[in-house]
């Protein structure tokens, strides 16, 4: 699959599933939360705070807890329009510009403080 194809999947998808185990950041989460996608993901490392309250979560050793999820959420057409503005949302929270801009600054105390 191109890459420039994943907006247009994560767009028509009615909900993006998410069972890592562990992330260092999640980025798959946040792509999906830009397109308006309704996220369902693990709730270990960094995933809580990349989906915030965007997101509904699960133990990802609870193949229970998923299928739950999954199927609350196909039947909840209100829950799925609201989970897609708030994934919206939060996903206007994170830049790359913003990334850049905090990893100058740390690398900069650092730097003062190391001399």
């Amino acid at each position: 699959m191109a890459r420039e194809e994943l907006p247009v999947l994560y767009t028509m998808s009615e909900i993006f599933v998410y069972p890592s185990l562990y992330e260092g950041f999640g980025l798959p989460v946040l792509e999906a939360m830009s397109c308006g996608a309704r996220v369902i993901m693990s709730k270990v490392s960094s995933l809580p705070e990349v989906g915030g309250d965007a997101a509904m979560y699960f133990d990802p050793n609870s193949p229970e807890q998923l299928t739950n999820l999954m199927l609350q959420l196909s039947f909840d057409a209100p829950l799925l329009k609201i989970l897609s503005e708030k994934s919206l949302a939060q996903a206007q929270k994170f830049s790359w510009k913003k990334t850049a801009k905090e990893t100058l600054a740390v690398l900069t105390t650092l730097a003062v403080n190391a001399t």
